[in-house]
């Protein structure tokens, strides 16, 4: 859901004009009628999870979206947002008046496009993933689709966690493994396949591992055991017992480097290791696992078409890469 399906300058000066001394009134326990000012102000800062993020993208003070957050709580009798972990969130009420303010907001976009066919495939689509999936997946398919709707933007925020059962101002959430979730909806979006490498320098000077028990006698580049969110990457370790760390990160292309630099063995995404002909692939049948990305669509977002035309577009791209993801070499080097 995104404010910014509206067209600009008529949604900011519709909404700047908005004050507490032109709420309508109200009778004693009765809800008044919502301002369509403030539903728009609602769909913002539930896009954003922001008062601030949303007050920039309106053009508004942060003390003129919370004063109209204020009215809209007064006219529904309850309050629409609750604050998370992660900043605001939709309460039940606040669902509501949400899908209200879609209409809306639609509805402008409507009158202020005339006639003519507006492209709905428009706004901020905001996504967490990991950084393989953001550098080799989504990258490609968000410049194939901005080819076809040029007024499409795409924030990437790039991390490896769970997914959150409430996180605000996140459309699409790209997780590792199978997400257990209430709120929103897990979609498959690809499979991929890890496995071990070695650089052909290192495995000239400490020999090539044979056995998984060989293997276990070298070093470890992976993530930083500690500091792993996600269950199902722990695997190197269960494969590969008594193994110890030579350098471990919280980011994949510090493993992918660190492996091509020689400080050890690497676990690493095929997708990513393939691209390098320094690297060699070691004990494929023995050392080996497969993992389900999925991307996590949260309720709010999952009727505005950019956000399904985004994950569309990851799907498309993740199917045209599918050999690469499963182990195949037939990528160009980086």
């Amino acid at each position: 859901m995104s404010a910014h399906a509206v067209n600009g300058n008529a949604h900011r000066s519709r909404v700047g004009n908005v004050s507490s001394s032109n709420l309508p009134a109200a009778g004693p326990g009765r809800a008044r009628q919502p301002s369509p000012e403030h539903l728009l102000v609602l769909l913002e800062v539930a896009r954003s999870g922001r008062y601030t993020t949303a007050a920039q993208a309106l053009g508004l003070t942060h003390t003129t979206v919370a004063r109209n957050i204020a009215g809209l709580n007064r006219a529904l009798g309850g309050r629409v947002l609750v604050r998370g972990a992660d900043g605001w969130e939709l309460t039940a009420l606040g669902e509501r008046a949400a899908r209200a303010a879609e209409g809306v907001a639609e509805a402008m976009t409507a009158l202020a496009d005339g006639d003519s066919a507006a492209d709905r495939v428009t706004g901020v689509v905001r996504m967490t993933t990991t950084d393989g999936f953001a550098a080799y997946l989504a990258s490609p398919a968000v410049a194939a689709l901005r080819d076809d709707h040029p007024d499409l933007s795409v924030e990437i925020v790039t991390v490896t966690r769970r997914a959150a059962q409430h996180r605000s101002g996140v459309d699409i959430e790209v997780v590792v493994g199978t997400p257990q979730v209430n709120r929103g909806r897990a979609v498959q979006v690809a499979e991929y396949e890890l496995g071990l490498y070695g650089s052909r320098d290192y495995l000239a000077r400490h020999g090539t591992p044979s056995s998984v028990s060989d293997a276990s006698g070298h070093h470890l580049v992976y993530f930083v055991d500690s500091m792993l969110q996600v269950d199902d990457l722990d695997v190197p370790r269960r494969l590969l017992p008594g193994i110890r760390d030579a350098l471990t990160s919280t980011n994949v292309f510090v493993h992918v480097e660190a492996t091509r630099a020689g400080a050890g063995l690497g676990f690493l995404p095929c997708f990513m290791a393939d691209r390098h002909p320094d690297l060699v692939r070691l004990l494929p049948e023995d050392v080996r696992d497969r993992l389900p990305y999925y991307a996590v669509v949260h309720p709010e977002s999952w009727r505005r078409p950019a956000v399904t035309a985004v994950l569309e577009a990851l799907r498309a791209e993740a199917a045209r890469q599918r050999h690469v993801l499963l182990g195949g070499r037939s990528v160009s080097p980086a």
